[in-house]
């Protein structure tokens, strides 16, 4: 990308009751708009259940599984696992001491096999950052702290990704870290997690990033003793890449993404420009 390929323009506010539903309506409005980026994005979801559970529309994600093996990319599963190790903590048992220290035994592994990991991963960013307290786990700070005392500031609970010792480099292309800082922000309705990422590729990175980002939600907002209310992302360019929105490869992915949005209750995609964002969508 050059330096002026992208064109500045009003946020674009896209809504969904699931993760599903929120990338169906990215991927359509990528679809069926000129270009191939949305800068900025701010995508939000709501609709978590109380069991901390994750809803999915199946035909979705088996449809972009399908697409991404066929081009030889990372599945869902394996995206979403750079920011929140879900089977680590089912093994866990709700132990959350555990979910680290399996973590920190298994993280030589997975960056050892991948080298696309071979600057890091996200959750070892998380929790195993290289300074402050907690030993760098930022998440177990922010729980303790939250969990110990009444009254805590809301500007406790954040966490960063982006390291400037480590990420301020001239190399031309740097795929990690695209997600820079999280914030956790106890409402009364529950839990609301905000994101931010510089850039996000939306074919390859984008559906993996809310499920690991939603699953992380789940797991703080468990360990707060809240429920999980809601998940704003904000990305600064969103991009379809590495592959062509003629392709015809995308058929079974557009339909699905279609009806799932047709199962929706609610037609929400929104030009933040041009609309008045709620209270509930703020």
């Amino acid at each position: 990308m050059t330096k002026t390929s992208t064109k500045p323009s009003v946020p674009l506010l896209i809504e969904g009751h699931s993760i599903s539903e929120a990338y169906s309506r990215l991927l359509l409005y990528i679809m069926e708009h000129s270009g191939v980026e949305v800068a900025p994005l701010v995508l939000t979801v709501d609709g978590f259940p109380a069991d901390y559970s994750i809803p999915e529309d199946p035909a979705v994600r088996r449809s972009l599984d399908a697409l991404l093996h066929r081009k030889g990319k990372t599945k869902v599963e394996d995206v979403a696992f750079t920011i929140f190790p879900e089977r680590l903590w089912v093994m866990a048992q709700g132990d959350r001491t555990k979910l680290f220290q399996y973590y920190g035994w298994s993280f030589p592994f997975y960056r050892a096999r991948d080298k696309a990991n071979s600057r890091g991963l996200y959750f070892e960013r998380l929790t195993m950052y290289g300074s402050g307290p907690c030993d760098g786990n930022q998440l177990e700070w922010i729980l303790s702290e939250w969990n110990k005392r009444d009254g805590v500031r809301d500007s406790l609970a954040q966490a960063t990704t982006f390291d400037p010792a480590r990420d301020h480099t001239a190399s031309a292309q740097l795929k990690f870290p695209c997600l820079q800082h999280v914030s956790f922000v106890p409402t009364a309705a529950g839990l609301v997690v905000n994101a931010f990422y510089a850039t996000q590729q939306i074919f390859d990175k984008a559906y993996g990033n809310y499920l690991g980002l939603a699953q992380l939600g789940a797991f703080m907002a468990h360990e707060m003793k809240m429920p999980f209310a809601r998940l704003n992302v904000n990305v600064g360019v969103a991009k379809l890449e590495r592959i062509g929105k003629t392709d015809g490869a995308m058929k079974p992915l557009i339909e699905a993404a279609r009806l799932c949005i047709a199962a929706s209750p609610a037609a929400a995609l929104t030009d933040v420009g041009s609309a008045q964002l709620t209270a509930d969508a703020a």
